[in-house]
């Protein structure tokens, strides 16, 4: 496989980064995962426009531009032979002195590189997890390369690809999965838990509020304990890579599943876009 590094196309064995780069010592770095359906990166802005937020807030410079970085993902989908692909971009400190960092960063390690889309589960069975959420390490939570509390839950959960495990906060509120977040039905409204909770500002998260409000479906952010979960109609959970995958039971309570006719209405709505937009401001009121 093809990667790009630092300005250059290498193959894997030949890709490197300095130890001393920041992103390595200290984990002072961010990545964004997205997907190319039919060579469209969808939602493109939507990742863009997070990265640089929580760059921003890191105080990295991002020295490389929207039509810069489509360049790129074209060359590198060019030079594997890929049409449809899973992508992570990554964009680390860059190289600094050994000791804790007072000042910003202005030539970070920039690393995107591609893979085939991995096979998911149709729908999957939610197991609430003991390990408990961390607090975000600022204001908000950043999708970092601070990942020990989702590894800790992983290797609680295990292995098995039908399952994900939902975090809960230190308070007893439902905060997001594994590497998910978390939707459910009841009552013909949406719910899902508030961003105050410290869960990740999901860009398939924010698109799915946005498909329910162009549809006229109520959407309800807040606080929510596991019981009003195991009440739902029906749930699902959602990321980039993933899409939207239904849940057919939570704890040991069964739900739809599949055949949540909400949940598939969001399934097929999310197929009809994934090869035309590039952020989710793109949909207007009124789709069907």
């Amino acid at each position: 496989m093809f990667l790009y590094v630092n300005g250059e196309i290498v193959k894997t064995e030949n890709a490197r980064i300095s130890p001393f780069d920041h992103g390595f010592l200290y984990g002072m770095g961010l990545f964004e995962t997205f997907r190319i359906y039919d060579g469209h990166p969808f939602l493109l802005d939507d990742h863009l426009m997070r990265l640089e937020v929580g760059l921003k807030e890191l105080q990295i410079n991002f020295p490389v531009n929207r039509s810069e970085l489509i360049a790129i993902t074209e060359e590198v989908l060019k030079a594997n032979g890929m049409l449809n692909a899973y992508v992570r971009l990554n964009v680390s400190a860059g190289n600094g002195e050994v000791g804790l960092p007072s000042t910003s960063y202005q030539t970070p390690s920039i690393i995107l590189f591609m893979k085939e889309v991995p096979t998911t589960p149709k729908e999957k069975q939610a197991m609430l997890l003991k390990t408990i959420r961390n607090t975000p390490e600022g204001e908000f939570r950043l999708k970092s390369h601070h990942f020990l509390n989702n590894i800790y839950a992983k290797r609680e959960l295990g292995n098995n690809p039908h399952f994900e495990g939902i975090f809960q906060t230190k308070e007893g509120y439902l905060a997001e999965g594994i590497t998910s977040n978390l939707f459910w039905v009841k009552d013909n409204k949406l719910f899902t838990p508030s961003l105050q909770t410290g869960i990740l500002n999901g860009v398939t998260r924010a698109f799915v509020i946005k498909l329910a409000e162009a549809i006229g479906i109520e959407v309800v952010e807040g606080f929510f304990q596991a019981k009003e979960l195991e009440m739902c109609t029906e749930a699902f959970i959602t990321n980039s890579i993933q899409e939207i995958v239904p849940l057919h039971k939570i704890i040991d309570v069964g739900k739809p599943g599949q055949s949540g006719q909400i949940t598939k209405q969001f399934q097929q709505l999310y197929s009809n876009y994934r090869t035309s937009l590039w952020s989710r401001n793109e949909l207007t009121k009124g789709i069907t």
